[in-house]
């Protein structure tokens, strides 16, 4: 089956509609899937509820989405850098349900894994855990999280081969890799795509059972969040 499409707008056609689940790779800017984004911001489709570590920062990534009013529910671990999230989540217009980092990328892993839920530690006792069932184990208190399935997933690779066997480029990897396997169809976008054969099979990150379609999104304007510097000192 061929995986390669040309254009983000061709390889998310006939997947789009109101009210999707979505799980979106990437880590502030660094490793989002943007000309994905860029065009289901385009599809003016709405209420969709996303699942990411956050939204991007102002007007880029994730950012563009709820910019346009079309996310009505964020699965996130980390808000900051992102006035307009802020503001949609304190006036009440965005639904937000935080979930510490480590939680997300496992409750993604379990839900592309088959595994409905697991039990852990982490928030018991804090906001995180209101509203979820309990379990003691060996005296100690754990909480119940549930996986994550999502309708589609959009990640962002390195390289790929026409198969769609996938290699991450350093930090890029972050949350890519469990959403790809939570999403019922996972879209990636990559910089390069080569034969089947020129990747080495030890070097593969995300096997191509797991990817659906494909497109290459380079060139790439690769920003940065924050640029930090200091005045040059005197010789």
């Amino acid at each position: 089956m061929k995986k390669l499409y040309p254009n983000a707008e061709a390889a998310l056609d006939g997947l789009l509609k109101d009210g999707l689940m979505i799980c979106a790779g990437g880590f502030g800017l660094c490793g989002i899937p943007e000309r994905l984004i860029d065009a289901i911001q385009a599809s003016g489709v709405k209420d969709l509820t996303i699942a990411s570590n956050n939204a991007g920062i102002d007007n880029e990534g994730l950012g563009k989405l709820l910019r346009s009013k079309q996310v009505k529910k964020m699965i996130s671990s980390y808000v900051g850098e992102n006035k307009e999230f802020e503001r949609q989540f304190l006036s009440g217009e965005l639904e937000v349900e935080f979930c510490p980092q480590g939680t997300l990328a496992e409750r993604c892993r379990a839900g592309g894994a088959g595994i409905p839920g697991f039990y852990t530690k982490t928030g018991v006792g804090t906001q995180v855990a209101e509203g979820k069932e309990t379990k003691l184990f060996d005296g100690e208190e754990y909480i119940l999280e549930r996986g994550i399935v999502a309708d589609i997933a959009i990640i962002k690779g390195y390289k790929a081969d026409e198969a769609g066997n996938l290699i991450f480029r350093k930090t890029a990897r972050n949350f890519n890799q469990p959403m790809a396997t939570a999403g019922k169809v996972c879209i990636a976008e990559v910089e390069e795509v080569v034969p089947v054969g020129t990747l080495d099979a030890d070097q593969i990150h995300l096997p191509g059972i797991y990817v659906n379609r494909m497109i290459v999104g380079a060139p790439y304007d690769k920003k940065i969040e924050f640029v930090t510097t200091r005045e040059r000192e005197a010789a």
